[in-house]
């Protein structure tokens, strides 16, 4: 479930930190999402006492399928907004920040060592 372009407005204003620097705190997926995805990882984790080879392809199967899932996410809400300019609507500064800041978000967390 992708949420709308301003839901994460409050997730945005929890996540900012000090002036310059990027957060990579606060959830990049809807908690039913994350929650599914966890449940299929403890699956896995659970399964690779018996079976770690079939866990290790499981688990490239299942990082692979947030990765796609992640990308459509960020692919629906950049799709949202082209739309409303395309119809010539004026996308409130706010819904723009709030995407700009998932976006660094994001960005941050893949460069995370």
């Amino acid at each position: 479930m992708t949420p709308p372009v301003g839901a994460p407005a409050a997730q945005a204003a929890s996540n900012r930190g000090t002036a310059g620097t990027a957060s990579t705190t606060g959830p990049l997926l809807a908690g039913e999402d994350a929650e599914g995805f966890r449940a299929r990882w403890t699956d896995i984790q659970t399964g690779f006492v018996d079976a770690p080879r079939r866990a290790i392809e499981q688990a490239d199967a299942l990082v692979a399928e947030l990765m796609q899932h992640l990308a459509r996410t960020f692919a629906d809400e950049r799709g949202r907004l082209e739309r409303r300019w395309d119809q010539g609507d004026d996308v409130p500064t706010d819904n723009l920040r709030d995407a700009f800041q998932r976006y660094r978000s994001f960005f941050e967390r893949l460069l995370a060592t």
